[in-house]
């Protein structure tokens, strides 16, 4: 799908030193990336179960785009569609992980699969029904596919 490369973490270390600083919003913002984004997901889900991602991932993302500078607009900072759809796509992937996947094994993987891609969600969606203002403000239903629960 893309032509984008991936970008792998090292280790552990490196995939909580993200979902740390997201949530302590002290992540420098070059380091919020797209493989930063679905590694805080995994991590949230597999290590921090007071955390629900449905209801505190789009506080928390709006909160540290303030904190690094940006801002939360009709057309820049948090995307409340993107989100919501990615959050399903990561639970979805992490069910199928084997016991005993490293935390590093498990990002990689997710990184490397089809949700992983960054026209993951173009599967779903138009790009006219994903980029709209309605989509970033709120959930939006997909237009081309359904989502799996």
């Amino acid at each position: 799908m893309s032509a984008h490369s991936i970008r792998l973490f090292a280790d552990d270390a490196a995939v909580r030193h993200v979902g740390e600083g997201l949530l302590a919003r002290t992540l420098p913002k070059p380091e919020w990336t797209h493989e930063a984004h679905l590694a805080a997901c995994l991590w949230l889900i597999r290590e921090r179960p007071d955390f629900a991602p449905e209801q505190d991932l789009p506080g928390t993302i709006r909160a540290y785009n303030v904190a690094v500078g940006g801002e939360n607009t009709d057309g820049a900072g948090y995307h409340e569609t993107l989100t919501q759809l990615y959050i399903k796509g990561v639970r979805a992937f992490a069910d199928t992980l084997t016991e005993g996947t490293s935390l590093v094994g498990a990002v990689n993987a997710l990184l490397e699969s089809e949700i992983g891609d960054r026209e993951w969600p173009l599967c779903f969606y138009s790009k006219e029904r994903l980029f709209s203002v309605e989509a970033r403000r709120g959930w939006v239903e997909p237009d081309l596919a359904a989502v799996s629960e």
